[in-house]
């Protein structure tokens, strides 16, 4: 009889615990809900003066309309800012989130010399898997403190120490180009971005992956990957929940390289920590050549050692975070900034021949760079049927 009623009693007790459970979470998603509403009429209402493009509609914003492939939505963009030069800026919605494009100096200007805009937008979030909150994602104290100790890390002296790596990985790129001269018109974009992948990775991490010459790693491919998953991520706004993201093949297939990005980043650390604990070991005892001999230090070395105010040093995950945010910007960045540069040289043969003739007069010993301009010159037809009053 006792046995019944503990039964009996135990059937409404997990009866409570369930409704109690859903209760709880029913209370929280209608918080959410609510202060997503808020945020939303709040947004909408300050960025209403804003000029946007038709099509938006509520809760998805462009969602809908936004072209998913990378070239696409370039394409896109491009296409909605031609069309209306005539206003400063253009707003987009992500979803409730609303995206400025600012394609104005005088409208960058403000935000770029600013020393209080320094918060990043919702959108950046996404970007914390796999960068953490290093000197990208953070903000606040913690971004100050961190950038002030990065700072002397980036030393012209230090810098001009890799010279060597970026000239070897130049000669590589100039000699896979060099095998397209009087050819079909094709994407150099791919090859500078394996260029500039391999002299990041060596500057940053002290390894080389040999990116150029085996683009078809396990690690170059994740790197290409987790780009391309973010980049859709942020156009999708039901992939923006970590849990509803894991119900889709993209979200496994995030945490799949995301684990290859951060075993390769932190075993690469732990190998550096314990060489310099080897190296500072031997040279308590006089043996062998210490770290600090070296001529060359990776910005992984720097960062082992550096320390803020209070002399306390970067914690592995510190490490990691920042290695990783210079592994992604930097070899990123650098890539479309030396395409572009490419493009403009070839629609501009004039400019092209008087930077040829200053680096023959002041570089004229030096063979990558020469190289890489001259090269510009062989590829100026091909590259210039891309220039805009052929598009």
């Amino acid at each position: 009889m006792v046995a019944v009623w503990l039964v009996h009693v135990g059937q409404k007790l997990l009866l409570w615990g369930a409704l109690s459970a859903v209760s709880l979470a029913g209370a929280t998603l209608t918080l959410s809900f609510l202060q997503m509403m808020a945020s939303y009429a709040h947004n909408w209402l300050q960025m209403r003066p804003i000029p946007s493009i038709s099509g938006a509609y509520p809760f998805l914003g462009h969602s809908l309309i936004l072209k998913q492939g990378g070239e696409e939505f370039f394409q896109q963009v491009i296409y909605y800012t031609e069309n209306n030069r005539h206003v400063p800026m253009l707003k987009i919605w992500l979803g409730t989130v609303p995206v400025i494009a600012m394609y104005k100096a005088e409208c960058i200007e403000v935000i770029l010399t600013s020393s209080k805009q320094i918060d990043k937008s919702y959108l950046y979030t996404f970007l914390q898997p796999w960068l953490g909150l290093g000197l990208l994602t953070s903000t606040g104290n913690k971004w100050r403190s961190r950038r002030k100790m990065l700072t002397p890390t980036f030393h012209f002296t230090i810098l001009e120490d890799f010279l060597g790596v970026m000239n070897e990985q130049a000669n590589i790129l100039v000699n896979k180009l060099e095998k397209h001269v009087d050819g079909e018109k094709f994407n150099c974009f791919f090859y500078i971005t394996l260029c500039a992948l391999d002299i990041i990775c060596e500057t940053a991490m002290g390894r080389n992956i040999d990116a150029q010459t085996n683009d078809d790693s396990e690690y170059v491919r994740a790197v290409y990957r987790m780009s391309d998953l973010i980049h859709r991520r942020i156009k999708k706004i039901w992939f923006w929940h970590d849990v509803l993201y894991l119900l889709f093949k993209e979200g496994w297939d995030h945490r799949r390289n995301l684990k290859i990005l951060h075993n390769f980043t932190t075993n690469v650390i732990n190998e550096r920590a314990n060489e310099i604990k080897r190296d500072e070991e031997c040279k308590s005892d006089d043996k062998g050549t210490t770290l600090s001999n070296r001529k060359r230090k990776a910005f992984l070395d720097l960062l082992v050692n550096v320390m803020d105010d209070e002399g306390n040093k970067l914690s592995l995950e510190a490490i990691r975070e920042e290695v990783d945010t210079f592994m992604f910007e930097g070899h990123d960045t650098t890539a479309a900034g030396i395409n572009w540069a490419l493009y403009l040289l070839s629609c501009h043969p004039e400019v092209q021949k008087k930077l040829d003739n200053e680096l023959d007069e002041v570089f004229g010993w030096f063979p990558s760079g020469k190289q890489l301009i001259s090269f510009a010159c062989l590829l100026q037809s091909p590259v210039k049927s891309l220039s805009p009053q052929n598009i």
